[in-house]
C-alpha cells in the first residue's frame, strides 16, 4: 500500500506534537510505503530535517505557498478560459457554490503560469465585475490586488505536482485538505482527512483579530477559508477527529455525519518509565512547559503567572522548553518580558529530548490559546506529573476524564487566566501528596485510554476498510 501523507507547517521540518504524531504514524506500519508532500511559505523557510525519516517514507515533496511562478514565455502570455474555467473561478472568488471539478482539472491537466493567470483579462473582468457591483467605494487597484494575493496561496497548492497512490491522508483541513481533495478528483483513490483542529472556525478567529487584514477584505477572507472547509468535507471519504466534542463540531460545520468517526492520540505508556528523575539535592520546585515558543502558546500568560507565584513560593522554577525557530520575535519578547518583570529562574531551554528533563518535574503547565488533543498532555501523564492546562480543545477531558471516575489529574484554568493560572501553580506546589495522586491518574488513563499500539492499529483499520485490503500487518 502507497500512502501519501499531506502536512501543512510540520513534518518532517518542525517539531511538535503534529509532527510527533505523523512520525509515530509512519514507524507504527513499517510495510506501508509513505510519500510525504509538506506544504511550507516560502523557500526561505529553514528546512533542515528534524526527524530521523523512517525507511518506509520513500519520498519528500515540499510544496510553497508563495513560490518563484516560472513557467515557459510562450505559456505565460496565454491563458484563456473556457466559460465553464471562467463560472468556475468566478464561482471561487465570488459566488456562493463552487465547481471545484473543473478547478481541479484546470490545474491538474494543464500547465499553468499563476502570473498570467493572476493579471490576466479574466481575472480583471470577474473582479472588476464584483466591483462595480459591491465595492465602488473603495479602492480598484487595492481591491485587485487583494484579490490577488488572497488566491496565491490556493492556486499554488492546486498547480502543484500531484502524486499517485492508493489512499491520501491529510493531517488537516486547510491547504492541505485541498490538496488531498484534488488528488482525489484526479486520480479516483480514497482521502483520509485527519482534523487536529477546526481549520475554518480557527481561521475565522484569527481574520477577526488580525490587524494586516481590516473592513471588507475580513469577510471576504473569512469566506474563502469557508469555501475551503466546505471542500474538504465534500472530497473527504473520512474524517477523523480527536474527541467526541471535536466530531460534533466538524458535523455543525457541514461535515455528513456518516464521514466521521473518533482517534483520539496515543502514546507509549512506557515511553518515559526509565527517564532521569529529579535530583534528591534539588531544593525547587521545578514547573515545566513542553512547547513551540508561537503567540498561540500564549507563554506570555504562563510568564506573569509565574512571576506571581513566584513571589509567594521563592523555590519555584520554570523551564520553557521548546524550539523558537517557528516564532523568533515572539520568542524574543517572552524572553524581554523574563527580564522586565525581574523574574528570576526562568530557563528558556531550546528544543530538548523531552526524556531529558520531564522526569525532573514537579508539574507540566500548557497555557495555550487553542489546541486540539495535546500530545504534550499524554507525555506528561506518562511520566506521572499532574497537569495544569486552560480550557481549550479536549483538555478538560484529558485532565478530568471522559470515561473513567479516577478523578482530576491536574487543573483546569480560563484562557488568559494569569490568577487562575498562579494559584494553580501555587496550589500544587504546596501539595506533593496531591501532585503524586493526580499524577497516578494520569499514567492510568494514559494506559488504558490513549495507548499508542491501540491508536495506530485503529489507523491501520481504517486503511485497510478505505483501500479494501485487510488492514493487518
Amino acid at each position: 500500500m502507497r500512502v501519501c501523507l499531506i502536512i501543512e507547517g510540520a513534518y518532517p521540518y518542525i517539531r511538535g506534537g503534529m509532527s510527533n504524531w505523523i512520525q509515530q504514524l509512519i514507524c507504527s506500519m513499517p510495510e506501508v510505503e509513505f510519500v510525504v508532500q509538506s506544504i511550507a511559505v516560502d523557500r526561505s523557510a529553514r528546512r533542515e530535517f528534524a526527524y530521523e525519516i523512517p525507511e518506509n517514507c520513500v519520498e519528500i515533496e515540499e510544496i510553497y505557498l508563495q513560490d518563484d511562478d516560472y513557467v515557459g514565455s510562450g505559456i505565460q502570455k496565454k491563458i484563456h478560459l473556457t466559460d465553464e474555467e471562467y463560472e468556475a473561478f468566478e464561482g471561487l472568488i465570488f459566488g456562493e457554490t463552487v465547481d471545484w471539478e473543473s478547478l481541479f482539472q484546470f490545474f491538474g491537466k494543464r500547465e499553468v503560469s499563476l502570473n498570467a493567470l493572476l493579471t490576466g483579462k479574466d481575472f480583471l473582468s470577474m473582479t472588476l465585475n464584483y466591483y462595480q457591483k459591491n465595492f465602488v467605494s473603495i479602492s480598484f487597484t487595492d481591491f485587485l490586488w487583494s484579490m490577488r494575493s488572497m488566491y496565491m496561496p490556493l492556486f499554488s497548492i492546486m498547480k502543484s505536482r500531484p502524486m499517485e497512490a492508493d489512499l491520501y491522508h491529510a493531517a488537516s483541513s486547510g491547504y492541505a485538505g485541498i490538496l488531498g481533495s484534488m488528488q482525489r478528483a484526479l486520480y479516483h483513490k480514497p482521502f483520509l482527512l485527519s482534523e487536529h483542529g477546526f481549520y475554518t472556525r480557527e481561521r475565522e478567529e484569527e481574520i477577526i483579530k488580525a490587524s494586516w487584514v481590516k473592513g471588507v477584505y475580513k469577510d471576504l477572507w473569512i469566506r474563502q477559508f469557508k469555501k475551503i472547509g466546505d471542500c474538504n468535507y465534500r472530497y473527504a471519504d473520512r474524517v477523523t477527529s480527536l474527541y467526541e466534542d471535536g466530531r460534533r463540531i466538524q458535523t455543525e460545520a457541514g461535515c455528513p455525519a456518516a464521514k466521521t468517526l473518533v482517534i483520539p492520540n496515543g502514546i507509549d505508556p512506557e515511553r518515559f518509565r526509565d527517564v532521569p528523575q529529579k535530583d534528591p539535592s534539588d531544593s525547587f520546585i521545578n514547573i515545566g512547559t513542553l512547547i513551540r515558543i508561537t503567540p498561540i502558546k500564549d507563554v506570555k500568560t504562563m510568564i506573569r503567572a509565574f512571576g506571581l507565584a513566584k513571589e509567594k513560593r521563592p523555590d519555584l522554577k520554570l523551564w520553557i522548553m521548546g524550539g523558537s525557530e517557528e516564532a523568533p520575535e515572539y520568542a524574543e519578547e517572552c524572553r524581554s518580558l523574563v527580564k522586565e518583570m525581574g523574574i528570576a529562574d526562568v530557563e528558556f531551554t531550546g528544543t530538548i529530548r523531552p526524556e531529558d528533563y520531564i522526569g525532573k518535574m514537579d508539574m507540566l503547565v500548557l497555557s495555550s490559546l487553542s489546541e486540539g488533543q495535546p500530545l504534550s498532555i499524554l507525555e506528561g501523564f506518562t511520566a506521572r506529573k499532574p497537569f495544569i492546562s486552560t480550557n481549550v480543545g479536549n483538555c478538560r477531558g484529558l485532565i478530568e476524564g471522559e470515561h473513567d471516575t479516577w478523578g482530576p489529574a491536574g487543573i483546569v484554568v480560563p484562557l488568559m487566566g494569569v490568577t487562575s493560572l498562579a494559584n494553580a501553580m501555587l496550589r500544587l506546589a504546596d501539595d506533593a501528596q496531591l501532585r503524586r495522586q493526580m499524577g497516578e491518574v494520569g499514567r492510568k488513563r494514559v494506559k488504558n485510554f490513549y495507548n499508542g499500539t491501540e491508536i495506530m492499529e485503529r489507523y491501520r483499520r481504517v486503511y485497510g476498510e478505505m483501500t479494501g485490503t485487510s488492514g493487518e500487518k
